[in-house]
């Protein structure tokens, strides 16, 4: 009897203990890039112990507005105004091209405003949502593929679109109307390669008879509306932080608890990560002294280089460290999100989000996905080359 309840005992905590290995699997696989640079932190803290200069590695800014336009993004991502007005677009267009094009643009125009990966995570299920209802499956690694460059180069323009832009913007203190002269040519110059590449779509009607579930809700809409202008005039520097910081999370407390738990917080810590990173990485003589001479020779190409392997944020917080031609970076981390599947971390997103839908389509979309970002990296690395020789 003893022997039959230890082995029950037993045998049911091992059964806890496989559920609990499960499921730190599962979020290892979620969040990897913040476990690489939680390593990263703790590999480079046994080099540079922490002192009292760790607390200078940390922009406290570009935290506190990331959190604020995450959580406001959150509140209107609940209240599905993303959806209902992308729908009522696409609705309007009524054949495949159009159609293609204007989820195509609203991803752009998204990531301007809400960031690359949430731009992603609200415009994809539309997409998908609009070729599976119409039988259009074909051509959805197509349309992934566009709505992926779409919002890892549309955020270029804005200090807020992607997140390597508030950081950078924040670290050099770069005038605003520089910031978007620095972006204006490649931006456009972007639209015009997606627009042409979207224009080889056939021009198949259609329409989406399906009515949309979802109706706006008007006065909490207008709320978050506000606190996400609110969000823009702190990133612009017109009014501090610390406010935003005060006034966000306490409007969201009463109008939407749910906004502030949907929060990317292992983005807020995967960037608190890179910063100690990043810091103890530029007091290391001989690392200091490589990324130096190398960022003197041609900070655009190293730039893009450093986005292949490791990615544009981590890139922009590292090389940061070790240049003040910020011109030359900001371009680099922007046009690097195109390239390898790991060069963005919202390229992930859509190919998570396609191989969900298309299983066993994996290396068909990897390989399309390829030719089309080196495609515009190579085009878009000649352009940032003229612009800053």
């Amino acid at each position: 009897m003893t022997y039959q309840k230890s082995f029950h005992s037993s045998h049911h905590s091992s059964h806890h203990l496989m559920h609990f290995l499960e499921l730190l699997a599962l979020w290892i696989r979620k969040n990897t890039v913040l476990c690489i640079a939680f390593v990263a932190a703790i590999i480079t803290s046994c080099i540079v112990p922490p002192d009292a200069q760790y607390a200078g590695y940390f922009d406290f800014k570009t935290l506190t507005c990331l959190f604020c336009v995450l959580a406001v993004v959150c509140a209107l991502k609940n209240v599905k105004f993303f959806t209902i007005l992308a729908r009522k677009i696409v609705d309007c267009t009524g054949n495949l091209r159009m159609a293609t094009l204007a989820l195509v643009y609203i991803t752009f125009i998204g990531s301007m405003l809400i960031a690359n990966d949430m731009a992603l995570l609200t415009f994809l299920p539309l997409g998908f949502f609009v070729l599976s209802s119409t039988g259009n499956n074909r051509y959805m690694a197509f349309v992934f593929i566009m709505q992926n460059i779409a919002a890892n180069l549309g955020g270029m323009l804005t200090p807020f679109g992607n997140p390597q832009n508030l950081y950078l913007y924040t670290k050099f203190n770069i005038p605003t109307g520089e910031f978007m002269g620095i972006m204006l040519l490649p931006f456009l110059a972007s639209i015009a390669l997606i627009t042409v590449c979207c224009l080889f779509l056939p021009h198949k009607a259609f329409s989406i008879t399906e009515e949309c579930p979802y109706k706006l809700q008007g006065k909490r809409t207008a709320l978050y509306l506000v606190l996400f202008a609110l969000s823009i005039v702190i990133v612009f520097r017109v009014i501090p932080y610390w406010i935003g910081l005060i006034v966000i999370p306490l409007v969201l407390m009463l109008a939407d608890r749910d906004a502030l738990r949907k929060v990317d917080y292992p983005l807020l810590l995967t960037f608190v990560c890179f910063f100690i990173f990043a810091g103890n990485m530029a007091r290391i003589p001989a690392v200091s002294g490589l990324f130096s001479s190398l960022l003197e020779k041609n900070t655009l190409l190293v730039s893009i280089l450093s986005c292949q392997v490791i990615s544009n944020v981590p890139s922009a917080i590292l090389l940061s460290q070790f240049t003040t031609d910020y011109p030359a970076l900001l371009l680099g981390v922007n046009i690097g999100g195109t390239g390898t599947l790991i060069s963005s971390l919202a390229s992930l997103i859509t190919f998570r989000e396609y191989t969900a839908h298309n299983p066993g389509k994996a290396g068909k979309y990897i390989l399309m996905f390829s030719l089309f970002n080196f495609a515009f990296l190579i085009l878009l690395t000649v352009l940032a080359t003229a612009l800053i020789a």
